[in-house]
């Protein structure tokens, strides 16, 4: 087959997704492999795309290649798919396979966002592999390597792609409706959005959040600012968090918007993602490396769109939320009633604010804070700014540190393991796992006992 490869890696030749896709191309002669570098030469995709779309049009297979940026593919290949639905290239037909390399963080949001994309391309998408960086290097990373081919072309040869989900309903959006409002507000609310003029949907629902919230909020357009360039995954910022380009993002980031008491997202659904333009804003925030420095603020969306059938969108937003200690106050959307949506989420903004509330992690807050954890415990001694803030956030919370808990799960697996023993215990272990919480629950009776006898003192 001829396969291009579209590299998505802002980093080109050096790109290590791109080794496993060469490895592939030692092992397998018969086959033709063109090499696309959408992700390093996508600023001159932007002024000439004629070539990109001929080599499209000329491929049987289209393997996209490229490392995890924040939970999805680098701002370079958003901005390429986006082309590529720009310039109308009909690549319909065509087979289409992924392969990535990441430390398995969000790797499965950023397959379904490149996977989704397939499809609306009308490509035959045949499946997908996330590797882990170090792999290539391992003789059973090798080993999946062709796995994973061999099992692309027994799909392809026979026409075994993955089945299109029916398109959805078109949705039918309402306008929010924006009040007058009166009367100086104090705070600092950050709206951050890539709204543009046209876009006067997403420019209601921005005025009608202004309008209603009881604090000030102040809106940042990241359309205006003049970003240089996408991030590079150059880790120039891993020792102390300044960033190689000098547009002044970086220090923008950290005292223009991270000092708010609250962050808002407004963007509209584009690609099956917030487009291009908030990816770019994503992974210009990688100054910050995998730092929670935003732990405790309160978040919140506004939307425009059918986000109901964007499933993996959805995921990302609420994933991130979770990873970074942030409470999620909700997500308007003008798919159903959008003045109610917006009057909810400012209203429930509102409450975190007030009440400094930050629900306890999920899995998936939980789980990804483990794979940074461990990753930033392993390469400590580049990532110094991550490992130094880790540290004073007691954030490596190795299991194996706690020692007393682990001698006492020995003592209940020999008991365990002894029939008699487990005999004469009876109800007395589900007792015994019950004690700490009594004390919690005899504690809170007391006090809640105090608490009325001191209601019913009558005063002197």
């Amino acid at each position: 087959m001829n396969i291009l490869v579209v590299n998505g890696s802002p980093k080109g030749q050096y790109s290590i997704t791109l080794q496993t896709v060469r490895y592939l191309q030692i092992l397998y002669p018969q086959h033709t492999f063109c090499e696309l570098h959408a992700g390093q030469r996508i600023r001159a995709l932007e002024n000439d795309f004629s070539d990109a779309a001929q080599k499209l049009q000329a491929a049987e297979l289209i393997l996209f290649s490229y490392p995890v940026y924040t939970f999805l593919a680098p701002y370079q290949l958003h901005r390429f798919i986006e082309l590529v639905k720009q310039h109308g290239v009909d690549i319909r037909g065509k087979f289409a396979a992924q392969i990535s390399t990441s430390k398995h963080f969000y790797d499965i949001t950023a397959h379904a966002y490149v996977r989704d994309n397939c499809m609306d391309l009308g490509l035959a998408y045949l499946g997908g592999l996330s590797a882990d960086m170090d792999d290539l290097t391992l003789p059973a990373g090798q080993k999946q390597a062709r796995e994973f081919f061999e099992h692309v072309l027994w799909r392809a040869e026979n026409g075994l792609a993955e089945p299109c989900a029916p398109a959805p309903a078109a949705a039918v959006l309402s306008t929010a409706s924006v009040p007058e409002t009166s009367g100086e507000k104090t705070g600092d609310v950050v709206i951050i959005t890539d709204c543009e003029p046209e876009n006067t949907a997403l420019a209601a629902m921005i005025g009608r959040f202004r309008a209603v919230l009881g604090r000030a909020a102040r809106v940042v357009n990241i359309r205006e600012y003049p970003f240089a360039a996408g991030c590079l995954g150059c880790f120039n910022c891993a020792a102390d968090g300044r960033c190689i380009h000098k547009d002044g993002f970086d220090t923008f980031l950290r005292e223009q918007l991270q000092t708010a008491q609250a962050m808002v997202y407004a963007f509209s659904v584009k690609d099956h993602s917030m487009g291009a333009r908030f990816k770019l804003f994503d992974d210009r925030q990688f100054c910050n490396g995998h730092r929670t420095v935003t732990m405790g603020m309160p978040v919140g969306y506004l939307v425009h769109g059918a986000l109901s059938a964007e499933e993996n969108l959805r995921t990302v937003i609420t994933a991130r939320a979770q990873v970074g200690g942030n409470f999620l106050a909700g997500i308007a959307c003008d798919e159903t009633d959008a003045d109610a949506s917006v009057d909810a989420l400012a209203k429930t903004l509102e409450y975190a604010l007030d009440t400094g509330y930050v629900p306890p992690a999920n899995f998936w807050g939980v789980g990804g804070m483990k794979v940074f954890r461990d990753l930033i415990w392993q390469m400590q001694g580049m990532m110094r700014a991550d490992h130094k803030f880790y540290k004073a956030h007691g954030q490596y919370d190795f299991p194996q540190k706690k020692w007393p808990r682990m001698l006492a799960m020995y003592a209940v697996g020999a008991m365990l393991a002894s029939p008699k023993l487990k005999a004469k215990m009876g109800s007395a272990m589900n007792e015994g796992m019950l004690m700490p919480y009594k004390k919690v629950l005899d504690a809170a009776r007391e006090a809640q006992q105090k608490a009325l006898q001191d209601t019913d003192t009558p005063a002197v």
